[in-house]
Parts: C-alpha cells; sequence; structure tokens
C-alpha cells in the first residue's frame, strides 16, 4: 500500500508563513541584542543618505547593499551566539570559537561599510 503524504506548507501558505517567522526573528532581534537595534539604527538612518551620497543608481546600490550586509550579518552572529548559549553555559574553545568568528564577521561587514561609503564620498567630492 502506498503512503499518501500530504504536502506541508506550499505556495502562498508557505510565504506567509515565512514571512511570519521572519518578522519574529526581527523582533526577536531587536528585544534582545543591542547591537542589533544599534546597527539597524544606524542603516535607517543611512538610508536616505545613500540617495543624497550616491551620484548614480550603481553607487547607490552600493551604499544601500552595505547597510543591509552589516544588518544580515548581524542578525546571523546574534543566530549563532542564541544557538551557542542553548547547547550549554560551560566554557568550550568551540563555543567560544564559533561566536569569535560570528563577531569577526560583523566587523569585516562594518569594515566593508567604512570603505564603501568612504571611497564613494572621497571619489564624489573630487
Amino acid at each position: 500500500m502506498s503512503e499518501q503524504r500530504i504536502p506541508k506548507n506550499t505556495g502562498l501558505r508557505r510565504i506567509l508563513r515565512a514571512t511570519v517567522y521572519s518578522l519574529q526573528g526581527l523582533r526577536a532581534a531587536w528585544k534582545s541584542e543591542a547591537a542589533f537595534r544599534q546597527e539597524l539604527i544606524l542603516a535607517l538612518f543611512l538610508a536616505p543618505v545613500a540617495f543624497f551620497v550616491g551620484q548614480n543608481a550603481t553607487q547607490r546600490v552600493l551604499l544601500l547593499a552595505t547597510l543591509f550586509i552589516v544588518v544580515i550579518t548581524e542578525l546571523l552572529n546574534s543566530a549563532i551566539e542564541a544557538t551557542v548559549d542553548r547547547i550549554g553555559s560551560e566554557q568550550h574553545p568551540l563555543a567560544g570559537q564559533a561566536k569569535d568568528i560570528g563577531s569577526a564577521a560583523v566587523f569585516v561587514s562594518l569594515l566593508l561599510l567604512v570603505v564603501t561609503w568612504g571611497l564613494i564620498v572621497w571619489e564624489n567630492a573630487g
């Protein structure tokens, strides 16, 4: 006898549920992560500035993309930290390494933002 599979959430229903989960994740990050709040506020402040600083669509997209990259990286770092903390509270070299690597990813994304914004501002000032 063949098993009938009941399809899980598909189509529009899946998209709606995924959206709800994503919004829950953003809300959780906002409530529990000060760094996420700071970086999101920075992104919301700088996003309109990107339209004045950038002189063409390519520059504006690069400026905006770096803001998104920082926020995305912080969300992933927060997820790593939450997972490591869930696994256990004892000190373990791999737990520390995972958190440090996540933090390094955020740092590199911030460096990318500074370099990109700096070069575009410098190019447009000259």
